[in-house]
């Protein structure tokens, strides 16, 4: 596959693992991912997301204090260039899905004030 071609299938990886992740919100009450998360635009333009200038992969996520309701997609652990993610101060319900523990290279993560149930999943101590 052509490097080109490598990079538009990551982009889009990363993409519909942020549009399932916007499926599953079911609360956005200052609409902050309704404007700005459409598959027109590149992911590295949308709210909250900050791509690496090299591959143009999704490298951090912050959706801090948004007032956002939902839970986190099977999906998201898709998101393999992630480094930081932020959601604190929401209301992300709901276990952590076990495939996030595909996210080898996060190195920040905040979940605090949020309503996850179950245990701490076994990949969070990496």
């Amino acid at each position: 596959m052509a490097g080109s071609d490598m990079t538009q299938t990551n982009a889009t990886t990363d993409q519909l693992a942020l549009l399932s992740l916007k499926s599953q919100i079911i609360s956005d009450p200052f609409h902050f991912l309704d404007e700005s998360w459409s598959p027109a635009t590149s992911v590295c333009h949308w709210v909250g997301v900050t791509c690496g200038s090299h591959h143009q992969r999704v490298k951090s996520l912050n959706l801090s204090n948004m007032d956002l309701t939902g839970r986190i997609p099977r999906d998201f652990g898709n998101l393999t260039f992630l480094v930081s993610l932020y959601l604190e101060s929401n209301n992300f319900h709901g276990n952590m899905p076990q495939k996030m523990a595909h996210l080898r290279r996060l190195k920040f993560l905040d979940l605090s004030f949020n309503n996850f149930s179950g245990e701490v999943p076994s990949w969070y101590g990496f």
